[in-house]
C-alpha cells in the first residue's frame, strides 16, 4: 500500500459519478496543495482504498442511478474505520445526509456546494483527525506506561481531557487540575509531565493539605544547617529537587496566606529561599496544582489570594466525576479484574451481568479510587470465576455499594430513565465489542434507532472494540 508522505498534502479520496463535478473537485484541491484521487464509482473507489491510505473522503451521495454514496461510505470504513468522510448532497436529500452524518461521516454540504465552505470542511475534518490520532497515540503510551494504574480514556470527555492535555504539556505554561478526590489528578500531573520537554527531569508531588504548616513550608523550601533546633544539616526542598522538572501540587487551597505568598514568589521571580538561608536560590520549575474545590469561589472567600490564583489557574483542566462518564466503568471494571486476578492468582475473569448492572447505576461518591477499592474487595471475596453482586455487597463503609437512602432523595424519573438507558446501551455495545448490528440485534431494535440513542448519550462503536 502507498502511504501519503509527510512533506506532501493530504491524500483525498472524491467519489463522484458526474465527470465535470469530479474533476472540478480534483483541480481545486490540487491547488489547495492536496493529493487527491478521483473515483466515478463505488468500485473504483474501494480499489483506490485498497491500495492507498487516504486521509479523508468526499464522497456524493447518490451516485448513479443504482449505487448509494451511504453504503460506498460504509464499506470505506471497514477498510479504514477513522477515515473522515464528507458527504456531497442535493437538497432534496439533505434528510439522507443527516443520516449518513449520524453513521459516521463527519459533515454534508449541498450542491452546488461553496469551494471556500468545502475547504474549511477538510481543513476541520483533517485537524480533529490528526488530533484524534495523537490522543490514540497518546492512550496507547499511557497503557504501557500506567498499566494497572486506573486508567481508562474512552468516554468523550476522557478524549476531550487527553486532547487539553496533548496541547498544553507542549507548553511551559502553570496548570490548574480540577476535579473530586480520587478522579486521577495526579495521574493527569504526570500524563502532562511525560508528555512535556521536561520528561527527563523529576516528577514531585505533593498533597499540601496532608501536612501541617510548618512542616510543609520546610519540606518544599528545604532548610539550612542550624536553621532550628533540630536542623543538623542542610536539606533541598521539593522544588529544588524538581528543578529542570515537574513540581506537582495537590489541594493547593488548603496552604496558608503566608505560604501562598512564597509560592506566588516562586512562580514570579522563579527562586526561592530556603529557611535559614541567607541567599535566594533559583529554580527551573514547570508548576502543577489540583483542587477538588473551586479555587474562584475560595478567592470571593478570602481563603485564597487572588494574586495566586490568577498565577496557578492560566490551563485549567477539568476531570468529569466517574458518575457523569459511565461508559469507562466497564472497561475500568475489566482493568481492575485483570489487575488483582494476577496480583492475587484467582481465577476470576469478570463479572455478571447483574453485578455489572449493579457498579452502572452506583453513585461512586469516591469515584475511580473507590471502584478500584470495591473490586479488589470482590476479587478477594468471590468464591465463583465471575463476580456476583452479592460479592459487593459485603464491603468496608468506605466501599459500600448500595442503594442511596430515602433521606438523601431520588433522581428525578427523567435523570434515572435516562441513567438505565445509557448504562444499557454501554452493556450492549461492551457485550458486543462494538459492533453495533449485534448490539442492536441484542436489543431487539432496529440499526436506525441503536444509532440515534448512541448519539443521544455520545457513544460511539470504536470506544467498545
Amino acid at each position: 500500500m502507498r502511504e501519503s508522505h509527510e512533506t506532501g498534502g493530504a491524500r483525498i479520496l472524491v467519489v463522484d459519478d458526474e465527470p465535470n463535478i469530479r474533476e472540478l473537485i480534483r483541480m481545486r484541491l490540487a491547488s489547495l496543495g492536496y493529493d487527491v484521487i478521483a473515483a466515478a464509482g463505488g468500485a473504483e473507489a474501494l480499489s483506490e482504498a485498497h491500495r492507498t491510505v487516504f486521509d479523508l473522503a468526499i464522497v456524493d451521495l447518490k451516485l448513479g442511478p443504482e449505487e448509494d454514496g451511504l453504503k460506498v461510505m460504509e464499506q470505506l470504513f471497514l477498510i479504514n474505520p477513522r477515515l473522515p468522510v464528507i458527504i456531497l448532497t442535493a437538497h432534496g436529500s439533505i434528510e439522507n445526509a443527516v443520516e449518513a452524518v449520524k453513521n459516521g461521516a463527519y459533515s454534508y454540504l449541498t450542491k452546488p456546494y461553496n469551494p471556500e465552505e468545502l475547504a474549511v470542511h477538510i481543513k476541520n475534518a483533517l485537524e480533529k483527525q490528526r488530533l484524534s490520532q495523537r490522543v490514540a497515540s497518546l492512550e496507547t503510551m499511557l497503557q504501557e506506561r500506567f498499566q494497572g494504574k486506573n486508567f481508562v480514556a474512552r468516554s468523550p470527555r476522557m478524549k476531550e481531557v487527553l486532547g487539553q492535555v496533548e496541547r498544553a504539556a507542549q507548553t511551559e505554561a502553570t496548570i490548574a487540575i480540577y476535579g473530586e478526590s480520587g478522579t486521577g489528578k495526579e495521574l493527569i500531573a504526570q500524563i502532562i509531565h511525560l508528555q512535556s520537554r521536561r520528561s527527563r527531569g523529576s516528577f514531585i508531588a505533593l498533597n499540601c493539605g496532608a501536612l501541617p504548616e510548618g512542616l510543609l513550608e520546610n519540606e518544599l523550601f528545604g532548610h539550612t544547617k542550624g536553621a532550628y533546633t533540630d536542623a543538623r544539616e542542610t536539606r533541598m526542598g521539593l522544588f529544588a529537587q524538581a528543578d529542570k522538572g515537574t513540581i506537582f501540587l495537590d489541594e493547593i487551597g488548603d496552604t496558608s496566606p503566608a505560604l501562598q505568598v512564597k509560592l506566588l514568589r516562586v512562580l514570579q521571580e522563579k527562586e526561592l529561599r530556603p529557611l535559614g538561608g541567607e541567599r535566594a536560590i533559583k529554580v527551573d520549575v514547570r508548576v502543577i496544582v489540583a483542587s477538588n474545590r473551586d479555587l474562584r469561589q475560595a478567592v470571593e472567600r478570602g481563603a485564597f489570594r487572588e494574586d495566586l490564583f490568577y498565577r496557578v489557574h492560566v490551563v485549567p483542566i477539568y476531570l468529569t466525576p466517574l458518575r457523569e462518564r459511565r461508559e469507562d466503568i466497564p472497561l475500568m471494571v475489566d482493568l481492575f479484574v485483570q489487575q488483582y486476578r494476577a496480583e492475587m492468582g484467582k481465577d476470576v475473569t469478570g463479572v455478571t451481568p447483574a453485578a455489572m448492572q449493579k457498579l452502572m447505576l452506583y453513585h461512586w461518591p469516591g469515584n475511580v479510587r473507590e471502584l478500584k477499592n470495591v473490586i479488589e474487595r470482590a476479587v478477594i471475596l468471590t468464591t465463583n470465576s465471575l463476580i456476583d453482586e452479592q460479592d459487593l455487597i459485603h464491603m468496608t463503609h468506605a466501599g459500600d455499594v448500595q442503594q442511596p437512602a430515602e433521606d438523601q432523595g431520588c433522581p428525578s424519573y427523567k435523570t434515572a430513565k435516562e441513567d438505565f438507558e445509557k448504562g444499557y446501551l454501554i452493556q450492549l455495545l461492551s457485550q458486543a465489542k462494538g459492533n453495533v448490528v449485534q448490539a442492536a440485534k441484542l436489543a431487539q431494535r432496529y440499526r436506525g434507532d441503536f444509532y440515534r440513542l448512541m448519539k443521544k448519550y455520545g457513544l460511539k462503536a470504536e470506544d467498545f472494540k
